[in-house]
């Protein structure tokens, strides 16, 4: 039903350029919101938008990330694919929020990725880690985007279209080789197994985001660790802990593809080790001073 309207978004959306990851989940959204009124978008009202957000908010009870995607997406179908503006679009917006985000310590990192059995969940999740990838970067790796020699991974066509390369440490590599020998799959390094695992050698789709996070989960509960983790926490930790090491904020803004370094700057709230050397470094430089 109103397949002709989502086709149109989806060839806007790649006349416009973006990225198929962020053509996913606005069509996803854009369907969401067709589905909930159960009528062609054409005809939903300003009102019946305004119910819409409002529904989100309170019922929802939509974190403000998961808020704004929706936003978005359903902006790009009214906006630029139906060609309607409506007022509610300009001022739905969610609070501002500073909370800092959540960091596994390097050994509830070990703990919870060694008690992880399944060989491609292991390794994809430590591949997230070791690299600071995100989950959909991890999960939709290709073997040609690998590069052994130079102990790299080229992440392409990333969050913004961006490419950027990450250091592949040999234990991760080692770890990858030994998996991908179970598949020998020529495009993909996580394919998804489909019934039997029967396919994973010859299937084009990668595995699922929601499997990973669902692995990711049980492994925190089965460990014992209560704090709110999910995957990207990973990612949160590989940039604490190599901040915390003593690498350069600049390069932990390449490795990670983040555009302004504003959004990096966030881990250094998260570094107790640093701040601690820091102190010690000014009660040297003073200690003459008194």
């Amino acid at each position: 039903m109103y397949t002709a309207i989502i086709k149109r978004m989806k060839e806007d959306m790649q006349l416009l350029g973006l990225s198929q990851r962020t053509q996913e989940t606005y069509l996803y959204r854009a369907q969401k919101i067709i589905e909930y009124f159960k009528k062609a978008p054409e005809e939903i009202t300003n009102e019946e938008l305004r119910g819409y957000f409002l529904y989100l908010k309170n019922i929802k009870k939509y974190a403000r990330a998961t808020e704004t995607i929706a936003l978005c997406g359903i902006k790009f179908l009214f906006e630029k694919t139906l060609n309607k503006k409506f007022d509610v679009l300009n001022i739905v917006r969610s609070p501002r929020e500073n909370k800092l985000p959540v960091v596994l310590s390097r050994e509830e990192v070990k703990t919870v990725l060694k008690n992880i059995r399944i060989l491609r969940h292991r390794a994809c999740l430590t591949l997230i880690y070791s690299c600071g990838l995100r989950l959909h970067e991890a999960v939709s790796l290709k073997v040609e985007q690998v590069d052994g020699k130079r102990m790299l991974i080229h992440i392409q066509k990333a969050k913004g279209g961006k490419d950027r390369y990450v250091p592949l440490p040999e234990s991760t590599l080692k770890l990858l080789r030994t998996y991908y020998k179970t598949h020998r799959n020529p495009l993909l390094v996580f394919p998804a197994p489909g019934r039997g695992e029967a396919n994973e050698s010859t299937s084009t789709k990668p595995l699922p985001d929601t499997s990973i996070q669902t692995v990711f989960k049980k492994s925190l509960r089965e460990v014992g660790i209560n704090k709110d983790a999910s995957v990207h926490t990973l990612r949160h930790s590989y940039a604490t802990h190599l901040l915390e090491d003593g690498t350069d904020i600049r390069i932990i803004q390449e490795y990670l593809g983040h555009k302004s370094i504003r959004t990096t700057m966030v881990y250094t709230h998260l570094t107790p080790l640093l701040n601690n050397d820091i102190s010690k470094k000014i009660n040297n430089l003073m200690a003459d001073l008194c």
